[in-house]
């Protein structure tokens, strides 16, 4: 059994209702949510000129190998219907895997750990909520750590208490 460590997010449509069905479709095909962030809003990253994204953690106790888990979360994402059409660009659902365990990968389909975890805000406060201590297996610092030294300038804001 693997611990992973995913973040997910949107911006299209009913965002907290997308994220729910991520969710549901996460438990049915990947494993078991061990824990849960509150959501947050966080202006777009990168392609500034479009909706702000709704964004979670979550930690996933799953039997899947990282790159299966990976197609998994990619199949979800067409299943909600997901289209990559501009990069950074506005999308219905996300699924990134941000850490599993203490693995470090790179491979044409996934690397790990993520490799903007440390740039990205909106992914380390919601990750720092439900694994503060946890260590990024390449800086070797705690995610916690990671948050107070990033400098990334976007304002994110919480918009749900954590689900029970």
């Amino acid at each position: 059994m693997r611990t992973a460590y995913l973040l997910t997010g949107g911006n299209l449509g009913d965002r907290q209702h997308n994220l729910q069905h991520a969710m549901e479709l996460i438990v049915g095909q990947c494993g078991d949510i061990l824990l849960a962030s509150a959501v947050y809003e966080t202006a777009a990253w990168g392609l500034t000129d479009q909706p702000a994204f709704y964004n979670q953690a979550l930690s996933l106790a799953t039997t899947l190998e990282p790159e299966q888990l990976m197609r998994t979360l990619l199949d979800i994402e067409e299943t909600m219907g997901r289209k990559r059409v501009v990069k950074l660009g506005p999308r219905i659902i996300d699924l990134d895997i941000l850490l599993i365990d203490g693995l470090v990968i790179e491979s044409d389909l996934l690397t790990l750990p993520h490799p903007a975890l440390p740039f990205r805000r909106f992914a380390l406060l919601p990750l720092a909520e439900i694994a503060p201590a946890l260590v990024h297996p390449v800086s070797h610092k705690t995610i916690r750590q990671m948050l107070l030294e990033c400098s990334d300038p976007l304002d994110v804001q919480k918009k749900t208490a954590v689900p029970d």
